[in-house]
Order: structure tokens, then C-alpha cells, then sequence
């Protein structure tokens, strides 16, 4: 299948997910995140405000704010394809742009640098087992990973895992997996 084809029937199997499931799922894999190495030495963590059927992201946020850790949130410039993080302290920061995505008011917080990023956490749609990923199609990512010095990491459903998925010379892999199941390399 190609790129577009997996994406698609991914997100569809992603969409018919059951609440009950679904929440099942977003507890185990917060669990393992917490619980983790990656998790635990990092002060700063990245990560994007989800949306639709993509994992929720908020209890994440909040359970970094009560452990003390600084969050922020990717803005996205699709002129240059390109993703700027910022300091996220309270939902307010936050405005809806384009695709209805929540993303950070510059002008009401502070921009952090990628190398202050301990922790990156990399959404998609459809990964393999050695990291590559299929996500939305803008390639924000594979060009923020090209030289981000720091962890990153996906939250990711064993029903969104495939043993191999297409990649080209400009993918990057993320370097951790975290499914229901617990966390690989």
C-alpha cells in the first residue's frame, strides 16, 4: 500500500474506535509514558494539542504541569513547513488556527528553543517497529527531527503499528515507540 492508502485506512480504524476503548487505551499509554526513563529526566516536554481521534493529549500536559515540567506546544508555519515551539503555562495561550488545530499565541507566551526540548513527543498515524511513520503529510516533523538533539518518542496503538511502512530518504525515524503493550526502541 501506498503512503496515502495506509494513512487513510489507519484513520478510519482510528475513528471507529469505541470511547471505552479508546480511553483504555490513552490510560496505558500515559502509564508507560510517566513511567518511563525518557519521561522522568526530562524538565521540558514537547508535545502537540490533539485533536479528533488522535491520542488526547491534556492529561499528559497536566500531569507534566503537577510533576513540575515545563510544556510546550508546536505553532506551525505553513508557508515554510516549519515548527516553532512555545512555553504553554495555561489553555489560554492557546487560539484555534487553520484545521481547527489549537495552537500557541506567540504573542502571549515564550518561544523555546528545539535544543531546550528534552523530550519530544511525535504524532502520527501509522508507524514501524524500526520507527519510520506516516503522519499527516506536511512533513513538519521529519524536518524538525533532521538536527532536534534531544528523546522523542510516539504514543502509538498496536492497531496503528505495521511491520513496515514506505519511507524515503527524507524520513526520520523516531527513536521510541510507547504502545498499550509498553515501550520499545
Amino acid at each position: 500500500m501506498t503512503k496515502i492508502q495506509l494513512r487513510k485506512t489507519t484513520l478510519e480504524i482510528l475513528k471507529n474506535i469505541s470511547e471505552r476503548e479508546r480511553n483504555t487505551i490513552e490510560q496505558k499509554l500515559k502509564r508507560h509514558l510517566i513511567n518511563s526513563d525518557l519521561w522522568k529526566q526530562a524538565t521540558t516536554i514537547g508535545i502537540t494539542m490533539a485533536k479528533g481521534f488522535e491520542w488526547r493529549t491534556k492529561p499528559i500536559i497536566e500531569e507534566a504541569w503537577r510533576q513540575g515540567k515545563q510544556v510546550c506546544v508546536p505553532k506551525c508555519d505553513p508557508e515554510e513547513k516549519k515548527l516553532t515551539f512555545y512555553q504553554l503555562q495555561e489553555y489560554e495561550q492557546l487560539e484555534i488556527v487553520y484545521y481547527q488545530l489549537l495552537e500557541p499565541k506567540p504573542e502571549k507566551t515564550k518561544k523555546v528553543e528545539k535544543s531546550q526540548i528534552d523530550l519530544l513527543i511525535v504524532p502520527g498515524i501509522v508507524f514501524d517497529e524500526q520507527g519510520f511513520r506516516i503522519g499527516f503529510g506536511g512533513g513538519y516533523y521529519d524536518r524538525f527531527l533532521t538536527d532536534f538533539p534531544n528523546e522523542n518518542v510516539s504514543l502509538v496503538s498496536t492497531q496503528q503499528l505495521l511491520d513496515r511502512v514506505p519511507s524515503e530518504s527524507f524520513d526520520i525515524p523516531v527513536k521510541h515507540i510507547i504502545t498499550e503493550n509498553g515501550m520499545f526502541k
